[in-house]
């Protein structure tokens, strides 16, 4: 347990958490709505700093992040806890469960105790080139991660957030000096965000616009979701919105499979992928990646300007690099020089 980075003592007793967006404010005792972070004797406390419920070693391709330093690994970690509700979440083992025992909080807070000069150690032991803060929502355990990423800064490791974004204007300028890139979700619009998540979708917004403005590199994914998230309104406005920040920016529209509390809803077929990916080129898009789907084509990364093909991805692993092998340094394509944007 450690107190909080980010809140703030009312006048009445309470106190208030300006972490992420929800800006819960919390009597004696009770918890935020990430259910792992607790008022106690007028301070809040993260209930999850060093409690690592688990690491992994990964490809930096499953993030995804095909554009920042391809065909590296990444150490993964994560804590339990998330401040959304996500129906159709795909690691609801982590992100929910202190929320399945509201009533005993004895129990909730699992995970082996780590320093972060433990998780730099690993990584570096490990021959990673980053850390991503990843599975459940990073923004909940930022104690950690961000101690951790300074300890990495200086042992010339990257740090790298998995994120819904869903953030305050405090708690992303507090990180974005010691973060590298950052994979944001871009779920839908504000009704999807309200009915499916527990959320909103501006504060999203800002989150990448922020991130991108600052300097970290931004990709974005959207899980498309059919009958929530797949019409052409929906997708025009996520590829528009995106185009706003920078026409740089990848996105990743990937495929949704039935899930914890969306048993409901079928794969998303392969024919709405490649029409939201047409509809993200369209809006002027230089990179738009299928997800979770392979042997289609639209894992790899051509060149904008003359199409050459430069990276070559099966599922998460890259199989060729054209851009490493030509300029490891400025990534530009080899046959007409146009500068291909990211971290190589």
């Amino acid at each position: 347990m450690k107190e909080a980075y980010l809140y703030k003592k009312l006048h009445d007793g309470k106190v208030e958490c300006f972490l992420c967006a929800h800006r819960c404010v919390l009597t004696e005792g009770k918890r935020g709505i990430c259910g792992v972070r607790e008022h106690r004797d007028s301070t809040l406390y993260s209930l999850v700093y060093g409690k690592l419920a688990t690491a992994h070693i990964d490809p930096i391709e499953k993030k995804p992040l095909f554009h920042f330093h391809p065909a590296s690994t990444t150490f993964s970690i994560a804590t339990v806890g998330c401040n959304f509700k996500c129906l159709h979440c795909q690691n609801s083992d982590l992100s929910q469960y202190p929320k399945s025992y509201k009533s005993d909080f004895s129990i909730v807070i699992t995970g082996s105790v780590s320093d972060p000069s433990d998780v730099v150690d690993a990584a570096l032991k490990a021959g990673c080139q980053s850390i991503s803060y990843t599975y459940s929502e990073p923004t909940i355990f930022f104690e950690f991660a961000i101690d951790c990423a300074k300890s990495a800064r200086q042992k010339g490791l990257k740090n790298v957030f998995v994120s819904n974004g869903f953030m305050t204007h405090e708690s992303a300028q507090e990180i974005i000096p010691y973060l590298d890139a950052n994979n944001i979700d871009l779920k839908g619009d504000d009704e999807f965000y309200r009915k499916v998540c527990g959320g909103r979708v501006e504060p999203v917004k800002d989150t990448i616009r922020l991130m991108a403005e600052a300097g970290v590199w931004v990709e974005v994914t959207t899980l498309v979701i059919p009958g929530h998230n797949d019409s052409e309104p929906v997708l025009r406005s996520i590829a528009d919105f995106i185009r706003s920040v920078s026409p740089s920016i990848p996105w990743h529209v990937s495929q949704f499979h039935p899930t914890y509390n969306m048993m409901d809803r079928p794969w998303t077929p392969i024919e709405t992928l490649k029409i939201a990916r047409q509809i993200g080129l369209e809006a002027g898009l230089k990179y738009v990646y299928l997800g979770n789907v392979y042997g289609e084509g639209a894992e790899d990364t051509w060149c904008p300007s003359c199409k050459t093909s430069l990276i070559k991805r099966h599922g998460f692993f890259v199989s060729s690099n054209v851009i490493l092998k030509n300029d490891q340094s400025n990534g530009v394509c080899p046959k007409c020089t146009a500068k291909i944007d990211g971290v190589w």
